[in-house]
């Protein structure tokens, strides 16, 4: 059997038609950059995260980056987060010249770890980007209160992973002074190509955004400063918008995958495999169910070898990787991200994904940890 790690084709499936009428409306409008599909976008997405701004671009890469040069960071700045994430996250503070500054995660949750925050602020600190990793939201709360007792810093939410993840019911994206959302197709709602949002609670960070994904143009051909051309694609939008309004539905249906998996794991293997777990009040919303396993390299192999697409997010924690090395971080800084980096395996979870599939998994896995 071949379980993949996501398989779009059988969500595809159930709204083909929605999608093939919305593109031939698109393609008969005439409008292909920019226009009323993105903007409806932008409403819906101000709705789910109750913000009061939302800016669309080509991806959740760019509303970072945007985020941070509509924030005025750049050199001789300093940006706390996270070395346990995508690149992406620590792609944006370089693209706009800032140093990364790293804090270690909570190893419940793989987010950022609020308490030790303190110890990584210094007077060139300007912005600190918590990231709600595989869908768990970071402990923004605690976060926003470490942040309001310094001068001038911001909060950017790195919400790439947690479109649908609440705490005490407060989306994510919300807590935050910016937020970045990604709309890639493997994301709880993605497109079908590439996309992201920015969403703030302030109107004109949100008019400088516009401007600087539009080439930093005020108005056509006159520009308020250098810019990036990062406009979402019409037809991108309004399939985003016909899927969107499936996101609860398909968030349950991650989220009793995942109970399922920790039953199944449970029951079968005991202590021998970490599950994911939520904290109270915290709604994980599972764009990746991660256990945590002694001799990953063998496991992981023995999955896919098994025609089980299970991955490892993330192998490398990012102060080690290659382009960051001229911060002179090393092996020991950061203990819980690179047990964390030894030790995770993600483990397929879709919408559609079979009971069948699941019980394939889960006896694969045993097999492999019992080395059998």
């Amino acid at each position: 059997m071949r379980v993949p790690a996501v398989d779009l084709t059988r969500l595809h499936s159930q709204i083909e038609d929605e999608l093939l009428a919305l593109a031939k409306n698109v393609i008969g409008s005439g409008r292909y950059i920019l226009g009323p599909e993105v903007r409806k976008l932008e409403r819906r997405m101000m709705e789910l995260t109750q913000t009061k701004a939302c800016v669309a671009v080509n991806s959740g890469t760019d509303a970072l980056t945007l985020a941070l040069m509509a924030s005025g960071i750049g050199r001789e700045c300093e940006v706390i987060t996270t070395p346990f994430s995508f690149f992406a996250t620590v792609e944006a503070i370089l693209a706009v010249g800032a140093k990364p500054v790293f804090v270690d995660i909570e190893p419940t949750t793989f987010c950022i770890n609020p308490e030790l925050l303190e110890r990584a602020v210094s007077n060139r600190t300007s912005a600190i980007i918590p990231v709600h990793i595989y869908g768990h939201p970071a402990n923004m709360p605690e976060i926003i209160k470490q942040a309001e007792m310094l001068n001038n810093v911001f909060v950017l939410e790195d919400c790439a992973q947690a479109l649908g993840a609440s705490i005490n019911g407060k989306p994510v994206g919300s807590f935050g002074d910016f937020s970045a959302f990604s709309f890639y197709p493997t994301k709880n709602v993605g497109a079908l190509g590439d996309g992201g949002c920015f969403v703030t609670k302030f109107d004109n960070y949100a008019e400088a955004v516009r401007r600087l994904r539009n080439h930093g143009q005020s108005s056509r051909y006159f520009y308020e400063s250098r810019g990036i051309n990062s406009r979402l694609d019409e037809i991108q939008a309004g399939f985003l918008n016909v899927k969107l309004r499936f996101l609860d539905e398909w968030n349950r249906e991650r989220k009793k995958l995942a109970q399922s998996y920790t039953a199944r794991i449970n029951l079968e293997l005991g202590d021998r495999v970490i599950c994911p777990s939520e904290k109270e009040n915290f709604n994980h919303v599972y764009n990746q169910y991660t256990i945590r396993v002694n001799k990953r390299v063998e496991i992981l192999r023995y999955l896919q070898e098994n025609g089980i697409e299970a991955i490892a997010h993330y192998p490398c924690p990012l102060h080690l990787i290659k382009p960051l090395r001229y911060l002179r971080y090393k092996v020991g800084d950061f203990p819980q991200a690179e047990t964390a980096a030894r030790e995770v395996i993600s483990l397929p979870i879709f919408p559609g994904l079979t009971e069948n599939e699941q019980e394939y998994v889960v006896a694969k896995l045993k097999n492999a940890i019992k080395g059998g």
